[in-house]
């Protein structure tokens, strides 16, 4: 089991991805928001790259069992019936329903890494359940940080070196890059008061500013979900 960090899909090819097992993670917040629905009930989230893509899809589609969800800069899209709060996504609003879904780094990471064999959503939240499935699965695997605007994102990087460390705890040997290392030494340097960093780092400054302190404090939370959302066939669903 081969550990690999991307620290940003700035320029990387979709191609690279191929036939590789892939984990994002999108702390502040699409992570927690797709983890949410779906433990909240949403039949699937359809990631898109773009706002313009999202608003197609959603044209093709049943408009009473479809929403449109995201945002731009961190505001809700005008015209989309959600934003990207993790807390909009209620089991009364999304249970039943398709929600196509951008957001500014998020959804374009994911759909970056379509060709994976095996994609799988991570954040603080279900980070014991995603180390027990890649435990379990035995193979390499690449951790592809979403970051923020092509740029290293800390809140990432930190949640990925958490995660290597509770696949690595007490296991001996398991080959790590130097991303992987790396990531591995910040979370354990910075990263044991979650909530605290959460609101010192760049973007959940910009968050709170713009009064979205809540969410900060709600993606912080460790271990609050055993929910995995899994893509295939061009939408997250659950495992």
């Amino acid at each position: 089991m081969n550990i690999n960090v991307i620290i940003s899909p700035c320029g990387l090819e979709e191609l690279y991805f191929t036939n590789k097992t892939v984990v994002v993670i999108d702390v502040l917040r699409a992570s927690n928001t797709i983890i949410n629905a779906l433990q909240n009930g949403a039949k699937e989230i359809i990631p898109v790259a773009a706002v313009e893509f999202a608003v197609k899809v959603s044209g093709g589609m049943f408009g009473g069992q479809t929403l449109l969800g995201g945002e731009r800069n961190t505001k809700k899209i005008e015209g989309f019936a959600l934003g990207n709060s993790p807390l909009e996504y209620t089991d009364s609003v999304v249970e039943g329903k398709t929600i196509v879904f951008y957001t500014t780094n998020g959804t374009p990471a994911i759909v970056k890494a379509k060709f994976s064999e095996y994609l799988i959503i991570c954040s603080f939240a279900n980070i014991s359940a995603v180390a027990k499935i890649l435990i379990k699965k035995k193979k390499d695997f690449e951790i592809l940080c979403a970051g923020r605007n092509n740029t290293l994102s800390l809140e990432d990087i930190i949640c990925t070196g958490y995660l290597i460390d509770e696949i690595t705890n007490g296991k001996k040997n398991i080959p790590l890059t130097d991303s992987a290392k790396a990531s591995l030494t910040l979370y354990k340097t910075i990263g044991k008061n979650i909530k605290k960093f959460l609101s010192e780092t760049d973007h959940g400054k910009l968050l709170i500013n713009n009064g979205f302190d809540e969410d900060v404090v709600f993606c912080s939370q460790v271990n609050s979900s055993e929910v995995v959302p899994v893509f295939s066939n061009n939408s997250l669903k659950l495992s």
